[in-house]
């Protein structure tokens, strides 16, 4: 049997305990426990941890270790493809500072207090304004989580089994889509975007419907940043074949263009991070997901909060009226097995949008879109830059290509971080592009961060 480790800090290590506990399982040795692992990847010498040391010489070590970091906040970053660089008012993070919020951990048990209950119907009702949707769940994980639920709720509302999604689409999603539709039996297929304008076509997508395809999914704006022009069309050709349409969104662009709920959309996801998250270092992150129509309501994952009176009618009360989790319902009736939510995440997105308010957004919208275009036109200004790339109208990020400039993205890209600036993602995954990079502009990107941008570029492809 292997030697236990015991120690005061660690909970039920001491030897007689594991004895007892190994004897209630029928087990003689703690490796039985890992017997699935093969014995190929143990690690078979002792782990080389060094010698205890005092508490200010930790500090020390891990503030050295931290001063090496350079942050959003040291240099211009324009990179975003998924968690963006965006303001968050003060304001934010003392309200979710509050030990209230910030103590209450994941709120699904009926004993949840009054108040976060509120802050998450706020959340929903903010959400529902926003998409135009009748329903919003108080929060995913993220986007491709959302993403990787809806199309499994799909498959539960429709009784069908393939899911269809753009050719131009964030391939991390991509992949948490297929691990959660694998073992649903759920087919992705993928249908073609116009290489030159980014849009959907709408006779190959008319082809790839069926009367198997359960949703099709489109994003607005896309991930490479562009608007689809013709949602109404793909709307019309999703519904006539008996399918959903699903749109993915910004809730930050939902400021400026239509709800999806306006152009028929019956299910929308997305990522709150920028409605008052921080970047994280990629994390947490926030998952949108809105319905509409009773029949979708009891098919969502998640929670949804209701507000009602009490038992005497003088004071207004907030309550779960839709728990449809394994921990809730039984285990085979469960529409989701995840185990905790995004709470605080969610408060902050609520916090963030009463705070700007509709005229707020709407001023946040028009700042960025002005940004993004002053950077695009100023790119383009560069020779042998191409900006935007595809010929439509963007919203926040854009495509910049550099075939013409003799150079490879990366290059370039290692060379204007030499000079202090953080470039966009390289589209690798999308070889048609060329040599092209994905970048974001938001409300923090100054005019000087803007030309320091254009001017390094510049110098690099004298």
């Amino acid at each position: 049997m292997a030697k236990p480790i015991s120690h005061p800090y660690l909970p039920n290590s001491s030897a007689d305990t594991i004895r007892s506990m190994l004897e209630e399982l029928g087990l003689d040795d703690i490796e039985q426990l890992y017997a699935d692992i093969p014995e190929n990847v143990w690690l078979k010498n002792k782990l080389k941890i060094p010698n205890s040391i005092s508490e200010y010489d930790v500090e020390r070590k891990v503030n050295d270790l931290l001063s090496k970091n350079v942050t959003t906040s040291d240099i211009p970053c324009f990179l975003g493809a998924g968690c963006w660089p965006h303001h968050v008012p003060a304001a934010i993070d003392t309200i979710v500072s509050r030990s209230e919020f910030l103590t209450s951990y994941t709120p699904y048990q009926a004993e949840t207090s009054q108040g976060i209950l509120q802050a998450l119907f706020e959340y929903q009702s903010a959400i529902c304004e926003l998409t135009e949707m009748e329903y919003t769940n108080c929060s995913m994980y993220d986007w491709p989580t959302a993403l990787g639920e809806v199309a499994r709720m799909a498959k539960r509302a429709t009784g069908r089994n393939e899911f269809l999604i753009p050719h131009y689409i964030d391939p991390e999603r991509v992949a948490t889509l297929k691990n959660y539709s694998e073992p649903a039996a759920i087919s992705i297929i993928k249908f073609e975007q116009d290489r030159r304008t980014g849009q959907i076509i709408p006779e190959m997508l008319e082809k790839k419907v069926s009367e198997k395809t359960a949703a099709v999914y489109i994003e607005n704006p896309s991930y490479l940043g562009y608007y689809e022009k013709q949602v109404d069309l793909i709307s019309d050709l999703t519904h006539k074949r008996g399918g959903l349409f699903i749109v993915g969104v910004d809730p930050i662009s939902l400021g400026i263009t239509r709800p999806p709920g306006e152009y028929g959309a019956d299910i929308v996801i997305g990522e709150a991070q920028p409605l008052g998250n921080h970047m994280n270092y990629g994390g947490p992150t926030l998952g949108i997901f809105a319905c509409s129509g009773n029949r979708l309501l009891r098919q969502m994952p998640g929670r949804i909060i209701g507000l009602t009176r009490t038992l005497d009618g003088k004071d207004e009360a907030y309550c779960m009226v839709h728990q449809t989790r394994e921990q809730h319902i039984r285990r085979e009736r469960a529409t989701s097995n995840i185990c905790t939510n995004e709470a605080l995440c969610a408060v902050a997105a609520a916090a963030y949008l009463a705070l700007l308010g509709p005229s707020g957004l709407r001023k946040l919208c028009e700042t960025i879109l002005t940004k993004t275009h002053y950077a695009m036109k100023t790119l383009s200004e560069i020779d042998g830059v191409k900006a935007p790339f595809l010929d439509a109208a963007h919203f926040k990020e854009f495509t910049v290509n550099f075939d013409d400039t003799g150079k490879r993205a990366v290059e370039i890209h290692n060379e204007i971080l030499k000079k202090g600036i953080h470039g966009g993602k390289i589209l690798t995954h999308f070889p048609e592009l060329g040599e092209t990079a994905l970048y974001c502009i938001t409300e923090v990107h100054s005019r000087k961060n803007i030309d320091s941008l254009v001017e390094a570029l510049r110098e690099i492809l004298r």
